[in-house]
């Protein structure tokens, strides 16, 4: 009922792991799965490992999360090891994913990553917390995006889907610059931009002041950006930000999306939520009559 086929890959259900969520290490991502997920996306990596921003870096409050972790990883070396550890585990689809400062250099680290047995990988370009470092993401500029999909594509070994900002006020736009560049698919969305402020110290949460912010309250904004996306490519999205139930991840296909993303419902549900989620699904379909995933998606833009 729940299986799908997305660029050709067989996944058991469209519930994948979304980035910066978990590590990258390949017990972690072998344990999502055996939780339920139907696939696994790294956190993203740069060439060498990152630290990140200082703590605190993260805060959870009702309705939503907000971070400005600042893409601390271990480094593009280190990340192949643990994909390929993963993959001694698991046989599930992987999804790597890497973010880089120029075109030039995530040329090189699509090239580098495709030495792990990934199935797909993920440019990241629109994460929103570390502009500081590298200026606005290149996910709010159509020449970027052209420019940088361009050259990961030339170096891919694998289909590449890239990740874009729900802070681009034309993301439809942004969308078809990544096709017509060569993007197989897109990613939608990363965090948008935010802040909270502790009332009683006077002063920002993050040390970074602003972050991502993630959660529920995303949901129907990564939603409509799904919706606007899908009537603007032909290419498979996987839409993702603020899904936390099944009754999300059903909305996220009927607007158009082939897979969804589950990220910050980790921390409101627990690493269980992915099983959770497919069976609430799975609960719907039939209370509604649905045979496959197929008959439903993109059904709103009917």
């Amino acid at each position: 009922m729940l299986e799908t086929i997305f660029l050709n890959k067989q996944f058991s259900n469209p519930i994948v792991l979304a980035s910066g969520i978990l590590g990258v290490t390949g017990a972690s991502l072998n344990n999502v799965i055996k939780n339920g997920a139907g696939g696994v996306t790294v956190k993203s990596v740069s060439k060498e490992p990152r630290l990140g921003h200082p703590n605190p870096t993260m805060a959870g409050y009702e309705h939503f999360f907000i971070n400005a972790v600042g893409l601390s990883n271990p480094g593009i070396e280190n990340a192949i090891l643990e994909l390929k550890k993963f993959k001694e585990l698991s046989n599930a689809p992987l999804i790597g994913s890497i973010f880089a400062g120029t075109p030039e250099e995530f040329g090189w680290l699509a090239e580098k990553i495709c030495e792990a047995p990934i199935d797909f990988l993920e440019i990241d370009i629109s994460c929103p917390n570390v502009s500081r470092e590298f200026g606005d993401p290149f996910a709010y500029s159509v020449p970027a995006v052209e420019k940088i999909t361009k050259a990961v594509k030339e170096k891919s070994t694998v289909p590449i889907s890239v990740k874009l900002s729900p802070n681009a006020w034309n993301i439809d736009i942004i969308a078809k610059a990544a096709e017509s560049s060569g993007a197989d698919a897109i990613t939608a969305v990363n965090t948008i931009s935010g802040m909270t402020i502790d009332v009683r110290a006077r002063r920002p949460v993050l040390h970074n002041k602003q972050g991502g912010v993630s959660g529920p309250a995303l949901f129907p904004i990564a939603l409509k950006c799904v919706y606007d996306i899908y009537r603007a490519v032909k290419i498979p999205i996987i839409g993702t930000g603020g899904v936390t139930t099944g009754e999300n991840a059903l909305a996220m296909i009927m607007a158009g999306a082939t897979l969804v993303g589950v990220g910050s419902a980790v921390y409101f549900r627990g690493v269980e939520v992915f099983k959770h989620i497919t069976e609430e699904m799975t609960k719907i379909m039939e209370e509604e009559g649905i045979k496959n995933l197929n008959e439903i998606r993109g059904c709103v833009h009917l």
